[in-house]
């Protein structure tokens, strides 16, 4: 079912939020309820979020790091800011650590009663969207925002033949993807380097997927990234995505304290909403992209290059 992507500039009660978000001190306790309501949900849930930390942290992460970080990196202007609630954004440990209890705890709210099983049904759902509509069997797969390979394990599972490739801005999340990949004795490359720009050889890959990164994005380095996938991508190749559906009920009505709180650790939420995905897909050189719900609050978007 395809479903029309643009989204307007934001109404009123958004610019009223940005309003208080511009206050400093303001921000600041939005962003430090958001967490604790996330850590609380994922401990409600059964996650042991503090746990899992703790069990991390014991281990020596310098040598992963040093296997994957690329020290000629320039990060770009919009990375280096507050993410998800960490002043350093995606540039800590803390952050690379926490991030896949924290997938579990905003996702269990998806459906009710999901609990635990959200954040892979949610998965499951993006991949019966691909094995739907990809005319191939891919054998060369990159995964564009990997983090700590939550995204990518699925596809290596899916596609068992297949080479895998997971790129990721955060050195400290692409040492803890390394480290998973180990214990799971998967041959993934890791690349460290930013999705618009990766040099990476060109048409190279039959499938290009992401999964939840545009809404991290301003508007200038998604369309960029589009570009840079069409490069990327052998012809006939598709470039997939799933991430927040803007013309989601859930979203129109969501309550303006959770909005807020939600916006607090999205710096770019705005420039997401806005984006016209199918305008920007068929520009860059794709064909219409097929546009379909995948949860009352996700969508998938699928694209081919011809």
């Amino acid at each position: 079912m395809t479903v029309t992507s643009f989204q307007p500039q934001p109404g009123l009660a958004s610019r009223v939020i940005n309003g208080i978000l511009s206050v400093k001190p303001l921000a600041k306790l939005a962003k430090h309820q958001a967490r604790n309501m996330i850590i609380n949900r994922a401990e409600k849930i059964g996650v042991p979020w503090r746990d899992n930390v703790r069990q991390l942290s014991q281990h020596n992460w310098q040598e992963e790091l040093a296997n994957v970080e690329n020290s000629n990196l320039v990060y770009p202007d919009y990375y280096v800011c507050s993410f998800h609630g960490y002043d350093s954004g995606n540039l800590s440990w803390e952050s690379a650590l926490e991030v896949e209890s924290a997938a579990y705890a905003v996702h269990a709210s998806i459906w009710p009663d999901a609990g635990v099983k959200g954040d892979p049904r949610l998965r499951d759902n993006y991949h019966s969207i691909l094995k739907q509509q990809l005319s191939l069997n891919p054998q060369t797969i990159l995964d564009i925002g990997c983090s700590v390979g939550m995204s990518t394990f699925p596809l290596q599972e899916m596609y068992p033949n297949a080479k895998l490739t997971g790129l990721d801005l955060s050195a400290y999340h692409l040492a803890v993807a390394r480290y998973r990949s180990q214990q799971r004795n998967l041959d993934i490359d890791w690349v460290h380097a930013a999705a618009e720009e990766t040099s990476l050889p060109s048409a190279s890959f039959d499938l290009v997927s992401s999964f939840l990164l545009y809404h991290e994005l301003p508007k200038t380095a998604a369309i960029a990234i589009f570009k840079e996938a069409r490069r990327l991508l052998k012809p006939g190749g598709y470039f997939t995505m799933m991430d927040m559906n803007p013309r989601a009920e859930a979203f129109q009505k969501m309550p303006p304290y959770v909005l807020t709180l939600l916006k607090s650790t999205e710096p770019y939420l705005d420039q997401y909403f806005a984006l016209d995905v199918e305008t920007a897909l068929t520009e860059a050189g794709f064909e219409t992209p097929t546009i379909t719900p995948v949860s009352p609050r996700h969508r998938a978007i699928v694209a081919r290059l011809s």
